[in-house]
Protein backbone atom coordinates (compact mmCIF):
# COMPACT_ATOMS: atom_id res chain seq x y z
CA UNK A 1 0.00 0.00 0.00
CA UNK A 2 3.02 2.26 -0.21
CA UNK A 3 2.24 3.47 -3.68
CA UNK A 4 -0.07 6.40 -4.19
CA UNK A 5 -1.83 4.83 -7.18
CA UNK A 6 -2.73 1.75 -5.16
CA UNK A 7 -4.17 3.95 -2.40
CA UNK A 8 -6.12 5.90 -5.00
CA UNK A 9 -7.59 2.72 -6.48
CA UNK A 10 -8.44 1.43 -3.01
CA UNK A 11 -10.04 4.81 -2.21
CA UNK A 12 -12.21 4.42 -5.30
CA UNK A 13 -13.39 1.02 -4.03
CA UNK A 14 -14.12 2.51 -0.58
CA UNK A 15 -16.09 5.35 -2.20
CA UNK A 16 -18.06 2.85 -4.28
CA UNK A 17 -18.78 0.87 -1.11
CA UNK A 18 -20.11 3.99 0.65
CA UNK A 19 -22.31 4.99 -2.28
CA UNK A 20 -23.72 1.51 -2.83
CA UNK A 21 -24.38 0.89 0.88
CA UNK A 22 -25.64 4.32 1.91
CA UNK A 23 -27.28 5.89 -1.12
CA UNK A 24 -28.28 3.03 -3.43
CA UNK A 25 -29.68 0.57 -0.92
CA UNK A 26 -32.99 -0.51 0.53
CA UNK A 27 -33.05 -0.20 4.33
CA UNK A 28 -35.38 -1.04 7.18
CA UNK A 29 -34.62 -1.32 10.88
CA UNK A 30 -33.54 -4.95 10.52
CA UNK A 31 -32.60 -5.32 6.83
CA UNK A 32 -30.32 -3.71 4.28
CA UNK A 33 -30.21 -4.81 0.67
CA UNK A 34 -27.41 -3.25 -1.35
CA UNK A 35 -24.61 -3.98 -3.78
CA UNK A 36 -21.89 -2.83 -1.37
CA UNK A 37 -20.55 -6.37 -1.34
CA UNK A 38 -19.05 -5.83 -4.80
CA UNK A 39 -16.35 -3.26 -3.88
CA UNK A 40 -15.82 -5.09 -0.57
CA UNK A 41 -15.11 -8.35 -2.36
CA UNK A 42 -12.97 -6.72 -5.06
CA UNK A 43 -10.75 -4.92 -2.54
CA UNK A 44 -10.18 -8.20 -0.70
CA UNK A 45 -9.61 -10.17 -3.91
CA UNK A 46 -7.11 -7.64 -5.24
CA UNK A 47 -5.27 -6.64 -2.06
CA UNK A 48 -5.78 -9.44 0.46
CA UNK A 49 -7.72 -10.10 3.64
CA UNK A 50 -6.15 -7.41 5.81
CA UNK A 51 -6.54 -4.59 3.29
CA UNK A 52 -10.00 -5.86 2.32
CA UNK A 53 -11.09 -5.85 5.94
CA UNK A 54 -9.63 -2.44 6.73
CA UNK A 55 -11.11 -0.85 3.62
CA UNK A 56 -14.55 -2.30 4.43
CA UNK A 57 -14.34 -0.97 7.99
CA UNK A 58 -13.23 2.45 6.75
CA UNK A 59 -16.14 2.51 4.29
CA UNK A 60 -18.54 1.73 7.13
CA UNK A 61 -17.17 4.56 9.27
CA UNK A 62 -17.17 7.06 6.41
CA UNK A 63 -20.69 6.00 5.48
CA UNK A 64 -21.88 6.62 9.02
CA UNK A 65 -20.30 10.07 9.01
CA UNK A 66 -21.70 11.08 5.61
CA UNK A 67 -25.13 9.44 5.71
CA UNK A 68 -26.07 7.81 9.00
CA UNK A 69 -29.06 5.48 8.80
CA UNK A 70 -29.42 5.14 12.55
CA UNK A 71 -27.10 5.41 15.54
CA UNK A 72 -23.48 4.42 15.12
CA UNK A 73 -22.78 0.98 16.51
CA UNK A 74 -19.18 -0.34 16.40
CA UNK A 75 -20.39 -3.92 16.03
CA UNK A 76 -21.37 -3.23 12.43
CA UNK A 77 -17.89 -1.85 11.74
CA UNK A 78 -16.47 -5.09 13.14
CA UNK A 79 -18.83 -7.02 10.87
CA UNK A 80 -17.60 -5.01 7.86
CA UNK A 81 -14.00 -5.71 8.85
CA UNK A 82 -14.71 -9.43 9.13
CA UNK A 83 -16.56 -9.46 5.80
CA UNK A 84 -13.51 -8.04 3.99
CA UNK A 85 -11.22 -10.47 5.79
CA UNK A 86 -13.39 -13.45 4.88
CA UNK A 87 -13.56 -12.45 1.21
CA UNK A 88 -9.78 -12.15 1.22
CA UNK A 89 -9.20 -15.49 2.95
CA UNK A 90 -11.35 -17.31 0.43
CA UNK A 91 -10.46 -15.43 -2.77
CA UNK A 92 -7.11 -13.61 -2.55
CA UNK A 93 -4.54 -15.24 -4.86
CA UNK A 94 -6.90 -18.19 -5.32
CA UNK A 95 -9.05 -19.27 -8.26
CA UNK A 96 -12.29 -17.29 -8.41
CA UNK A 97 -14.44 -20.34 -9.09
CA UNK A 98 -18.16 -20.47 -8.52
CA UNK A 99 -17.85 -22.97 -5.62
CA UNK A 100 -15.15 -20.88 -3.89
CA UNK A 101 -17.16 -17.66 -4.26
CA UNK A 102 -20.27 -19.49 -3.03
CA UNK A 103 -18.39 -20.70 0.06
CA UNK A 104 -17.12 -17.20 0.82
CA UNK A 105 -20.56 -15.63 0.49
CA UNK A 106 -22.22 -18.47 2.42
CA UNK A 107 -19.70 -18.09 5.25
CA UNK A 108 -20.34 -14.34 5.39
CA UNK A 109 -24.11 -14.77 5.26
CA UNK A 110 -24.18 -17.40 8.00
CA UNK A 111 -21.64 -16.03 10.44
CA UNK A 112 -21.58 -12.28 9.81
CA UNK A 113 -25.04 -11.39 8.47
CA UNK A 114 -27.23 -13.91 10.29
CA UNK A 115 -24.96 -14.37 13.29
CA UNK A 116 -23.22 -11.15 14.27
CA UNK A 117 -25.39 -8.56 12.55
CA UNK A 118 -28.58 -10.08 13.89
CA UNK A 119 -27.05 -10.06 17.35
CA UNK A 120 -25.99 -6.42 16.94
CA UNK A 121 -29.57 -5.55 15.98
CA UNK A 122 -30.92 -7.23 19.12
CA UNK A 123 -28.60 -5.08 21.20
CA UNK A 124 -29.37 -1.91 19.25
CA UNK A 125 -33.15 -2.23 18.93
CA UNK A 126 -33.94 -4.40 21.95
CA UNK A 127 -35.78 -7.00 19.88
CA UNK A 128 -35.39 -10.73 20.45
CA UNK A 129 -32.88 -12.61 18.30
CA UNK A 130 -35.36 -15.30 17.27
CA UNK A 131 -37.98 -12.65 16.53
CA UNK A 132 -35.95 -10.92 13.81
CA UNK A 133 -34.02 -13.95 12.56
CA UNK A 134 -36.73 -15.37 10.23
CA UNK A 135 -36.99 -12.14 8.23
CA UNK A 136 -33.22 -11.97 7.94
CA UNK A 137 -33.01 -15.63 6.85
CA UNK A 138 -35.53 -15.02 4.06
CA UNK A 139 -33.58 -11.94 2.91
CA UNK A 140 -30.33 -13.92 3.00
CA UNK A 141 -31.80 -16.77 0.96
CA UNK A 142 -32.94 -14.27 -1.66
CA UNK A 143 -29.72 -12.26 -1.90
CA UNK A 144 -27.24 -15.15 -1.64
CA UNK A 145 -27.56 -16.22 -5.31
CA UNK A 146 -27.49 -12.55 -6.38
CA UNK A 147 -24.25 -11.94 -4.47
CA UNK A 148 -22.58 -15.13 -5.72
CA UNK A 149 -23.52 -14.57 -9.36
CA UNK A 150 -22.67 -10.85 -9.24
CA UNK A 151 -19.19 -11.42 -7.82
CA UNK A 152 -18.53 -14.32 -10.18
CA UNK A 153 -19.69 -12.53 -13.33
CA UNK A 154 -18.17 -9.15 -12.49
CA UNK A 155 -14.85 -10.74 -11.63
CA UNK A 156 -14.92 -12.84 -14.77
CA UNK A 157 -15.56 -9.86 -17.02
CA UNK A 158 -14.08 -6.89 -15.17
CA UNK A 159 -11.92 -8.17 -12.34
CA UNK A 160 -9.44 -10.06 -14.45
CA UNK A 161 -8.98 -6.97 -16.62
CA UNK A 162 -8.45 -4.76 -13.57
CA UNK A 163 -6.01 -7.19 -12.02
CA UNK A 164 -3.97 -7.77 -15.18
CA UNK A 165 -3.98 -4.27 -16.64
CA UNK A 166 -4.10 -1.98 -13.65
CA UNK A 167 -3.05 -3.61 -10.41
CA UNK A 168 0.17 -5.20 -11.66
CA UNK A 169 1.13 -1.94 -13.33
CA UNK A 170 0.47 -0.16 -10.03
CA UNK A 171 2.79 -2.53 -8.23
CA UNK A 172 0.87 -4.19 -5.42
Amino acid sequence: MKKTKVLMFLSLLVAMDVVLNRFLSFDTDILRVSFGFIPQSFSAILFGPLVGGISSAIADIIGMIIAPKGPYFPGFTLSSLLTGIIYGLFLYKKPKTLPRITLAVLFIVLFVDLGLNTYWLTILWGKGYLLILPTRVIKSLLVLPVQVSSIYLLWRYAGNFVEKNMIYKLGR
